[in-house]
């Protein structure tokens, strides 16, 4: 561990060096906002002085467009529908939200965009029957690849009267294949908990989730089914209520910062003009590379927290949300901790497809961590501990481990943080 004092210095440089270039940044967009404004026509700004906005970054835009018209009102009937149903039915809550989830789908992609998932959804279902890994990742990439397809895609844009609506179509297709191939691909497997199955149904109330239905995050069938089942402790809305407050104090406080880096920092615009990336200096570059990757952070900050709130609400663990990326050195760091629901569902895909044969089952690391703790009679302290000297040599105490072989991941800091030895197999039990 460094000396506070050095850690404080660091600390402050890292911060100076933020500060200036973006300053660098801020002059730059200033000195040339009118030529910015002729070729990518800046927004008229109504937050912070009237400044204009640069609107050059798509994806920000379109949600915040798609936002403003409709899809906060389904959101908020979300909430409504949910605490309702919590409080008067709560045993049929999953059905409740199921349909209003195919309804607020129906409002916003109309009766062919919403009949299409439900079309992918009961192929997906269908070909998984076969509890085949190979057939349900043919019948997924299958699905994706119609996304592309040129007479596709122009039957599709044939539904709607704006170009807008068919990529919401097209955002929403896509997230929605990562769903119906997690549930594929467990019912494959087929280890639920007790108690739960993988009807048709609990499939549809998975895909038609409202408010991970356009843009995630990822949360797999096992999580969700397991979440969602009706639980005495959970649905009083006192107790829901420190949630919301923190959850849309953080959201305003994210969304006021990525609109005022676009309001000051024309950096996609900046980025976009070629002859002006040719006469801005290094400082200027250096800013314009940090804000882009700073503003997709905060960005996704919104786009995520949204539906993470939502889903605390629910009673539901959604992924964390992203990690700062200033405070990453590698990227590795980027890769495990920026979209973790993604990064957690692939790795669980890869485990139930690489790591499945005859007698050998891998164990996803939630479920590892939970059965393994360090410090705990069962998982010992360390990897020297006679905890894991005990599991390794092939012992175990009843009860505790299934008798299966499990793809095992180690401590390697007090902290918690997980090294999966991808390797490794020991036999339990």
């Amino acid at each position: 561990m460094l000396p506070r004092w050095e850690l404080s210095l660091y600390l402050l440089a890292s911060l100076g060096f933020h500060f200036y270039s973006f300053f660098e940044v801020y002059k730059v967009s200033r000195e040339h906002e009118e030529q910015l404004d002729q070729e990518f026509d800046l927004g008229p700004g109504i937050l912070f002085g009237g400044l204009k906005k640069d609107r050059t970054d798509f994806e920000w835009s379109f949600w915040m467009e798609w936002g403003k018209q409709q899809l906060v009102w389904l959101l908020l009937g979300h909430v409504v529908v949910s605490q309702m149903a919590t409080q008067i039915a709560r045993k049929h809550r999953p059905w409740i939200l199921t349909a209003y989830g195919m309804w607020a789908c129906w409002c916003v992609l109309g009766t062919p965009g919403t009949a299409t998932i439900f079309l992918h959804t009961l192929i997906s279902f269908c070909v998984a029957q076969f509890r085949s890994l190979f057939l349900s990742w043919l019948c997924s990439l299958f699905l994706l690849s119609t996304l592309r397809l040129q007479d596709v895609e122009e039957i599709k844009r044939g539904w709607y009267k704006t170009e807008n609506e068919y990529y919401l179509l097209q955002f929403t297709l896509t997230v929605r294949c990562l769903y119906y191939t997690s549930f594929s691909l467990e019912f494959c497997w087929q280890r639920l908990p007790a108690g739960l199955s993988f009807s048709f149904a609990w499939m549809l109330a998975y895909v038609f989730y409202y408010p991970v239905l356009h843009n995630g995050p990822i949360l797999s069938f096992r999580d969700f089914v397991s979440q969602m089942q009706p639980q005495e402790e959970h649905g009083l809305l006192k107790s829901s209520l420190p949630v919301l407050a923190w959850g849309l104090g953080r959201l305003f406080c994210s969304w006021c910062l990525a609109e005022l880096m676009v309001h000051l920092m024309y950096m996609h615009a900046i980025y976009s003009s070629a002859p002006l990336l040719g006469a801005v200096s290094c400082w200027t570059l250096g800013g314009l590379a940090l804000a882009q990757v700073l503003f997709f952070y905060v960005k996704y900050l919104v786009l995520f927290g949204v539906p993470a709130l939502l889903m605390r609400l629910d009673g539901l663990t959604p992924p964390p949300l992203p990690r700062c990326v200033s405070t990453m050195f590698s990227f590795t760091g980027m890769w495990r901790y920026f979209d973790v629901g993604l990064h957690d569902f692939l790795i669980r895909i890869s485990q139930l497809c690489c790591g499945v044969t005859e007698g050998h089952v891998s164990l996803p690391r939630a479920e590892l961590t939970k059965r393994w703790k360090p410090g705990s009679e069962e998982g010992g302290r360390g990897a020297g501990s006679p905890g894991l000297q005990h599991v390794a040599s092939g012992a175990s105490t009843p009860g505790t481990w299934p008798r299966e072989c499990a793809h095992v991941s180690f401590p390697s800091s007090p902290r918690g943080r997980m090294v999966t030895e991808s390797q490794r197999f020991v036999r339990i039990g």
